[in-house]
């Protein structure tokens, strides 16, 4: 009888002692849960988790998760904070909503870093798996885990850019996109396209601006879809994109892209010329963002028009010659004749002088003829130019 009191003592003392304990840890998590910033809970979670975690607790689980959040939401994200949202994802005691949130976190962070993105397309993919289930519960609000799959697709599609997986970015961001509905999230797609071209990886800016096209149809997408092609030399489909977007939106850059290609054909294709020369003006006339592109457009259309004149260099040619002519017979005129009258002349100088002026005559004549022959020229270009005022309503 006296050993079962004794016995009983005991079992009270050691049942009392891990109420007692237990007790404490409660006290810890909830000092810890009702912090006043999420670096004093931060600290008091990881004080928690060190005296308490392992030990049979019921909020264990839920000190790793919370403490992964409070680091990330204090901008203390290293290798610690990760080391405890990943301890989270091994336990089974997590509410869906709680666990769907620790899995978009710690991919997010992953997305950041090409050595990372994996473990990022890992936990994102998990994530996917995850609402797929909790959304069938009986107590869940579909649209919320739909919102968390659009997000887990978009993380994996800045993990792929991160990687430079062009194509698992593109197919990843319009799962997002068909999910979520915000264009933003294609914007991401041509801004990592812009990068691509400003880099002069063409075929990858191709590839990017392609895809973003098909969905949007938008001018921008198109320009530099067309602009990637021209870049890598594809002439021909690019030319087809660019008349494309022209007819969309009447703009002079598009026309000027349009007639450098043209320009490029009409040297090996002479029946591009006109083409070529009607899309230039029309950059003229419209204008572009840069005035000197604008400008430069009627140069080259001009020198196409002129080159068109198979008699125009050798007319440009013959009024140089006469007028290096004309400047070395009036030189002769001031330097031997200048401070003289023709009464003080010899017969001989008057005779010389007859003769420069005679050959200056006689220039003047050749190069006015040429000049009218050139002017007719100048003027069948001028009316072209008109013609595109006329046309882009000018």
């Amino acid at each position: 009888m006296k050993k079962a009191v004794l016995t009983a003592v005991v079992l009270s003392v050691l049942l009392g002692g891990v109420a007692f304990a237990q007790s404490d840890a409660d006290q810890a998590y909830i000092k810890a849960m009702t912090a006043n910033s999420p670096q004093e809970k931060a600290n008091l979670l990881k004080a928690y988790i060190s005296a308490y975690a392992g030990k049979g607790g019921q909020y264990d689980s839920f000190a790793y998760a919370y403490c992964f959040q409070a680091m990330v939401q204090s901008g203390k994200i290293d290798a610690e904070a990760l080391s405890y949202g990943e301890k989270a994802m091994t336990f089974s005691g997590l509410d869906d909503t709680l666990k769907g949130q620790t899995l978009m976190q710690l991919a997010s962070v992953y997305a950041k870093s090409a050595q990372t993105a994996e473990k990022a397309k890992a936990f994102a993919n998990q994530l996917i798996q995850h609402a797929a289930a909790a959304k069938n519960k009986a107590d869940a609000n579909p649209a919320v885990w739909n919102q968390m799959t659009g997000a887990a697709h978009y993380v994996i599609g800045q993990a792929s850019l991160a990687a430079k997986d062009y194509k698992g970015a593109v197919d990843a961001y319009f799962q997002a996109y068909n999910i979520l509905k915000k264009a933003e999230i294609l914007g991401e797609i041509k801004k990592a396209g812009k990068s691509l071209y400003d880099a002069k990886n063409y075929a990858e800016a191709e590839k990017l601006y392609r895809a973003t096209y098909d969905v949007l149809k938008d001018g921008e997408s198109l320009s530099f879809l067309s602009q990637s092609l021209y870049k890598q030399g594809k002439s021909t489909e690019a030319l087809a994109m660019f008349k494309e977007g022209y007819a969309k939106n009447r703009t002079g850059e598009m026309a000027y892209n349009i007639g450098l290609v043209l320009a490029k054909e009409a040297k090996t294709n002479p029946a591009a010329t006109n083409d070529a020369i009607r899309f230039l003006l029309d950059a003229g006339i419209l204008g572009t963002k840069n005035a000197k592109q604008a400008q430069q457009a009627v140069e080259i259309a001009q020198n196409l028009f002129f080159s068109q004149d198979k008699e125009w260099n050798n007319r440009v040619k013959a009024i140089q010659e006469s007028n290096k002519l004309t400047e070395e017979w009036t030189k002769t005129l001031n330097t031997k004749f200048g401070e003289k009258s023709e009464d003080d002349l010899t017969s001989d100088e008057k005779r010389e002088f007859r003769r420069l002026n005679e050959n200056l005559e006689r220039e003047k004549k050749i190069v006015s003829g040429i000049q009218g022959q050139q002017k007719a020229t100048m003027d069948a270009f001028q009316a072209l130019v008109n013609e595109a005022k006329r046309r882009n309503g000018k």
